[in-house]
């Protein structure tokens, strides 16, 4: 005789339509709160207090800050949810006192155009061009130039292309060092599929889905990844990113960078390829960004590199061991 189950414990159909149904339930609850509580309309204040000027070039409508006197200095953020130009903002007061600071907001981000078009590692390397462009109107000489996480490899890019426009590139954090990762895909080529950014950009859950990405818990969360810590997240900073990621047209170029299209499936060539001084600094308890494979680059001449026990933005955690160290750098690179 088969022994009978404990009632409590019998798949029934109304049970399990319960449990399946729960998803669906949140997903629909998610969608309702979405669309009737979580503002897209809110105008941030300026990420950094400076000039600001809109440059209409290769990328179309990109916002630059711009502040002080002396050599050029250009200051690049990196990719996320809610990326802008505040990222730099320690370094841009730190210089602004003795260079001319310029500070992109790249394309999809910041105050920059945020339409929905397709968002790739040309587009972005054409604004860090646009502002270089402006950078020879105004006063005609080589840059200085630092960019942070996935920005590194939009500056590598433009410094490949135009190395006579350079003195100097520091990449921060910056992307495609991974343990077995080789990038030597096709010039332009990248590791994302126009298809996954399609099904992001679904009318019926794009924006929930990209809400729930912004929410301020969620900020906090991949905050404390790239910091290394929760007691490690720069205040301001989060404070920011609600705002500048809850304006119309925000989700567009994060969800083609969590898309993969813009990572340079060919990084590793650009790399390879730069001839100016080049310093890389990176955090070592930065959650997103593995630096297991420096083998392409960690000797050749024009490269230097210095590791830093901290996440991914450094120069918020230590300040003044990072400019010291960039300083030296860029003195070594006859920039300083």
């Amino acid at each position: 005789m088969t022994p009978s189950r404990p009632s409590g414990l019998r798949p029934t159909p109304g049970r399990a339509a319960w449990v399946f149904g729960l998803p669906l339930v949140a997903g629909l609850g998610w969608t309702l709160f979405s669309r009737l509580r979580v503002p897209h309309d809110l105008t941030p204040p300026p990420a950094l207090d400076a000039e600001r000027r809109t440059l209409n070039g290769r990328a179309g409508p990109v916002n630059v800050y711009v502040a002080g006197s002396g050599a050029p200095l250009l200051l690049i953020h990196s990719v996320n949810a809610a990326a802008s130009a505040y990222e730099v903002r320690p370094l841009f007061e730190q210089y602004r006192t003795s260079r001319r600071v310029y500070a992109l907001d790249l394309p999809g981000f910041g105050f920059s155009d945020r339409s929905d078009r397709d968002y790739t590692p040309r587009l972005m390397t054409d604004a860090v061009h646009d502002v270089l462009d402006e950078i020879a109107l105004e006063s005609g000489e080589s840059v200085d130039a630092l960019a942070v996480s996935l920005g590194g490899e939009f500056l590598a890019r433009a410094a490949a292309e135009r190395p006579d426009r350079f003195r100097s590139v520091a990449l921060v954090t910056t992307t495609g060092f991974g343990r077995n990762e080789q990038f030597y895909g096709g010039l332009g080529s990248t590791r994302g599929r126009p298809g996954i950014k399609r099904a992001y950009e679904n009318p019926l859950w794009a924006q929930p889905f990209y809400d729930l990405l912004a929410s301020a818990p969620s900020l906090r969360f991949f905050l404390a990844q790239t910091f290394g810590s929760y007691a490690a997240v720069d205040e301001g900073l989060l404070r920011y990113d609600y705002p500048t990621s809850h304006v119309p047209g925000a989700r567009h170029a994060p969800f083609a960078f969590i898309g993969g299209l813009l990572f340079g499936a060919d990084i590793d060539r650009v790399y390879e390829a730069l001839t100016v001084p080049v310093w890389l600094a990176y955090g070592t308890r930065d959650r997103f960004t593995d630096f297991g494979d420096l083998s392409n680059v960690e000797r050749r001449p024009n490269w230097s590199l210095t590791p830093f026990d901290t996440g991914a933005l450094v120069y918020f955690e230590e300040p003044a061991r990072f400019t010291a160290a960039y300083d030296a750098f860029l003195a070594g690179a006859g920039a300083g």
